[in-house]
């Protein structure tokens, strides 16, 4: 069954509660424009003046000032309380990319429960944005230009191996794992090039990277994309 809310053949704005810089929003809508709020996201999409094409989650912490200002039609309760309203949301959206705002700071518990997100949706493309950062889950291969110095991080959620090219440290041979080896401030020597055997590395990069990454995000080809996980909740999204 197809149970996704939104289908955009171009890249769509996920805005969630969290903190949002006074340029983010903005940043995000002139690279993906149509806006789609995960619950409370949508009292941070109205207070920028922007538009929303969804509101998506189970709907617990949207103010009621938002419930009245939105249409009905636009809402899309997701009740089970298994997963965040950023997972509810990333899981029934079909787009090329998600460019997520609002899944970082303030909470700690959130900003993990974001990245872990991440892993667990490998097939839903998605770069979220902080303060200082651009976050994706890497493909299994990505290759990126930058100029030699850049900031990459790497992080394992999970046991991962890899190879790469122009990095200052390779990782060529190093087990990944979060109770092992991880990839913290390594530095780029030129044009990047990382290849990984599972969907279970973050690569972290300087946020002005931003629209690079998306770009090669989008226009990744079939062989470097993850598939999905075993579904783990099938519910279909009743509206409220």
């Amino acid at each position: 069954m197809n149970n996704k809310i939104i289908h955009k053949l171009e890249p769509i704005t996920l805005v969630g509660g969290g903190a949002v810089g006074k340029d983010d929003l903005q940043l995000a809508l002139d690279i993906a424009p149509t806006c789609v709020a995960a619950d409370s996201g949508a009292d941070v999409a109205l207070a920028a003046g922007v538009e929303l094409s969804a509101v998506i989650g189970d709907m617990d912490s949207i103010s009621e000032a938002a419930r009245r200002r939105i249409p009905s039609s636009k809402f899309h309760r997701i009740p089970e309380q298994m997963s965040t309203d950023f997972d509810k949301a990333l899981r029934h959206i079909e787009t090329p990319l998600v460019l997520a705002v609002g899944f970082m700071g303030r909470r700690v518990d959130h900003q993990l429960a974001s990245l872990h997100t991440l892993v667990m949706r490998p097939d839903r493309p998605c770069l979220i944005l902080s303060d200082r950062d651009v976050i994706f889950l890497c493909p299994r291969v990505f290759k990126l230009d930058v100029s030699a110095g850049t900031r990459v991080s790497l992080f394992p959620m999970g046991e991962v191996h890899g190879r790469s090219e122009g990095l200052e440290w390779p990782i060529d041979g190093l087990t990944f794992s979060p109770t092992g080896t991880s990839g913290t401030s390594n530095r780029a020597t030129g044009d990047l090039v990382l290849e990984v055997d599972a969907p279970s590395l973050l690569c972290i990069l300087p946020r002005e990277l931003i629209r690079p990454v998306a770009q090669k995000l989008v226009a990744l080809p079939e062989h470097a994309r993850w598939p999905a996980r075993a579904e783990r909740y099938k519910d279909p999204p009743p509206s409220l």
